[in-house]
C-alpha cells in the first residue's frame, strides 16, 4: 500500500493531484484551497472527502461552493478523493484492473495526507463515500480528528439489498445506463415519497441528465458491487472508531434506518446524531443547516473558531445539556451535545428522543 510518486495538474480553482497505490491504482484527488496556509498552522481546516455512489468530487465541490458555505471555505482546503473510475466521462477501468473493496479504499486514503504532507484530516463522506471515510479513520485514528458522515451505513448489505443490487449491477455491466439503475440511484440520493415531490423535480432531472452524461455505467457497476459486499463494521465501532462523530440524516432518505443502526453502535459520549425533518437530500435540500452543523462541530474540536455563527443558527442551537471536549491545543470549546436531534428544514430544531 505504499504511495509512489504522483503528478500535479491545474483543473480551474482546483488542483488535480494522482496518488500512485497498490492496491487502488491511480487515486486523482482535486484539492480545493491553500494547502500552503495549513502548513503554516493558519486557523484552518483540512477535510478529506469521498463522494457517493452515482456521483464524483463535483458533488462535494458543488455543496462546498454552496453559499452557506462561504465562511467556512475560505478558511478551509478539502482533498477531494475520486473513487476509481467515476471521474467525468472516465474510460472503461482496464479487464486487467482489480477494483478494490471498501475497506482497501479506506486504508490507502492516508496515501493521500502522506504526498500531500498534511498531518491529519477530518473526514468527510456522503452514502458509500461514508463508508470508505469510516474505515480510513479506524484504520488510521491519529491522522483522523473526526468524521463527518452524511448518510452512512456500518452493517453489510441485508438479503434485499443484495437481490435489489445484483439485479442494478447486472444492468449497469449488461446495458448500461437503464431506467431500473437510474430509478434505484434516485432513491438511493433522495430517498422516499420523491415520486411525489414536485420541488425536487429539477434536482432528480439534473442528477439523471449527469448519470447519463458524466458516469460511465461499467464503472459505476464496480463500485455499486464494491458496495454491496462491504464487510460489516457495526461491531468495531466502539472500540475502533475512536475520534468524534458526526452523522447526519434526513428523515426521508432511504439511510435512515442504516444511520440509526450505526449511531446505536458508536460511542455515545462521541457521537451526534441529527436528522433534518422533511427532506431526503441532505446536501441538495438542507444545505445550510448541514453547513452550520459542521461548523459547530469543527469549533467543538477547537478548529475555524474565529468564524462566528449567524443569528439564525445561534437561536437554533441553544441546548441545556452542553459538554465541553479537550482539543489538541489543549484549549476547551463549547459544543451542542447533539445526541439525537431533529432539525427541520426552516432550522427548527427539537429533541429527536423517542422518535
Amino acid at each position: 500500500m505504499d504511495a509512489k510518486s504522483g503528478n500535479t495538474e491545474e483543473k480551474g480553482d482546483v488542483q488535480l493531484q494522482t496518488v500512485k497505490t497498490s492496491s487502488c491504482g491511480d487515486l486523482k484527488v482535486y484539492v480545493q484551497g491553500d494547502l500552503e496556509a495549513v502548513a503554516r498552522k493558519e486557523d484552518r481546516c483540512t477535510f478529506l472527502t469521498v463522494h457517493d455512489m452515482g456521483s464524483n468530487h463535483q458533488s462535494i465541490i458543488d455543496f462546498t461552493n454552496q453559499p452557506a458555505m462561504d465562511g467556512i471555505r475560505p478558511k478551509s482546503a478539502f482533498l477531494h478523493v475520486v473513487v476509481p473510475g467515476q471521474e467525468q466521462e472516465a474510460q472503461d477501468l482496464g479487464n486487467d484492473f482489480a477494483f478494490p473493496t471498501m475497506q482497501a479504499l479506506g486504508e490507502s486514503l492516508v496515501l493521500v495526507l502522506d504526498q500531500l504532507n498534511i498531518k491529519y484530516v477530518l473526514g468527510l463522506g456522503v452514502g458509500a463515500g461514508a463508508n470508505i471515510i469510516t474505515r480510513f479513520a479506524m484504520k488510521h485514528p491519529t491522522r483522523c480528528l473526526g468524521v463527518i458522515l452524511i448518510h452512512p451505513t456500518s452493517t453489510k448489505a441485508g438479503m434485499l439489498e443484495l437481490v435489489r443490487d445484483q439485479i442494478i449491477n447486472w444492468k449497469l455491466g449488461s446495458v448500461g445506463h437503464n431506467p431500473t439503475a437510474e430509478q434505484y440511484l434516485v432513491y438511493h440520493k433522495f430517498g422516499h415519497r420523491v415520486e411525489s415531490a414536485s420541488d425536487k423535480e429539477k434536482a432528480m432531472e439534473d442528477f439523471k441528465e449527469k448519470l447519463h452524461t458524466q458516469i460511465n455505467p461499467r464503472n459505476l457497476k464496480l463500485y455499486v458491487d464494491s458496495f454491496l459486499n462491504r464487510t460489516d463494521l457495526s461491531h468495531r465501532l466502539k472500540t475502533e472508531l475512536k475520534c468524534e462523530i458526526l452523522l447526519i440524516v434526513g428523515s426521508k432518505s432511504s439511510f435512515l434506518h442504516s444511520v440509526e443502526t450505526m449511531h446505536s453502535h458508536c460511542e455515545p459520549c462521541k457521537t451526534s446524531l441529527l436528522r433534518i425533518d422533511d427532506v431526503g437530500d441532505v446536501m441538495d435540500e438542507a444545505a445550510e443547516n448541514v453547513c452550520q452543523s459542521i461548523l459547530l462541530f469543527c469549533q467543538g474540536l477547537g478548529l475555524l473558531t474565529s468564524l462566528g455563527i449567524n443569528s439564525r443558527s445561534r437561536s437554533g442551537s441553544i441546548n441545556p445539556n452542553e459538554r465541553r471536549l479537550s482539543t489538541h491545543s489543549m484549549q476547551e470549546y463549547d459544543k451542542p451535545n447533539v445526541k439525537r436531534l431533529s432539525l427541520s428544514a426552516r432550522g427548527e430544531m427539537s429533541d429527536g428522543e423517542g422518535k
